[in-house]
């Protein structure tokens, strides 16, 4: 089933090209994105797209896939700039549907931007894992596990706004959602597919990243026919957040240099 996906207006002008961001599993557009769009918002009319069950995203109530979620992103790009195509970014899971759109519509993007993803992200047996746990006790069993992996050490120390407002979104999350994501990325894996991708590719990585390490990253820049990438120093999963102007500096980059 394709879920109807809810766009969060992040930042600037409505008649400027569309760049649309994708989110990583428990947060929500704001809190991952907020920091970066702003510093993005002369070039760019960013609109960040949540997650079913996640920030102001709608639960759905039947399993879904990664491609599935790539058709939503896809209705909503539609809607947004129905005739030109868009600029796509998107941390981890929604690195995920990027490469997936990338592979069933290359004609709507201009580019794509993973950051701290994979063509393939931790194994079936542990996102299923991670499923049932959620279901029997809620989000907030998952906490002190996101936020190892989430931040690099002394983030939440320097930052605990930031961090505080991303662990609220996983708490605030719908579980069932957050267990029906964990099944989707449990199904995804296009590393035999990537050299199909023409789309022009940013690959973003963290350096201290364990979930999806630079290794991860290098594999999607030197598997698409058009890649490059970039590691960040003293960064972990959540890119946009912990180095919001590193990462609208190299998105402005790369849009804009590939942009008609």
């Amino acid at each position: 089933m394709t879920p109807r996906l809810t766009g969060v207006p992040l930042a600037g002008a409505v008649d400027a090209p569309v760049l649309l961001v994708g989110p990583s599993l428990g947060t929500s557009a704001t809190t991952l994105w907020g920091a970066a769009a702003s510093l993005l918002h002369e070039h760019h009319r960013v609109v960040g797209w949540e997650l079913p069950g996640h920030g102001h995203g709608t639960p759905v109530g039947e399993p879904f896939s990664m491609a599935d979620l790539a058709s939503g992103v896809l209705a909503l790009a539609d809607e947004l700039s129905p005739d030109r195509p868009v600029d796509y970014a998107g941390d981890s899971v929604g690195g995920c549907v990027g490469l997936q759109l990338a592979l069933d519509a290359p004609h709507r993007l201009a580019s794509l931007t993973v950051l701290c993803s994979g063509a393939v992200v931790g194994t079936p047996e542990s996102w299923h894992e991670r499923a049932a746990t959620v279901r029997a006790s809620g989000t907030g069993a998952v906490v002190a596990g996101s936020a190892q992996r989430w931040f690099a050490p002394g983030f939440l120390e320097r930052e605990p706004a930031v961090g505080s407002a991303l662990l609220h979104a996983l708490q605030d999350a719908d579980a069932d959602s957050y267990a029906r994501v964990c099944e989707a990325l449990a199904a995804f894996d296009v590393t035999d597919r990537l050299g199909e991708i023409a789309v022009p590719v940013l690959a973003v990585a963290g350096r201290l990243d364990q979930p999806t390490p630079p290794e991860s990253l290098a594999a999607v820049a030197d598997g698409v026919q058009r890649g490059r990438l970039e590691v960040l120093e003293d960064v972990a999963h959540l890119a946009p957040a912990e180095a919001p102007v590193e990462v609208a500096r190299l998105l402005t980059d790369h849009a804009g240099g590939h942009r008609p």
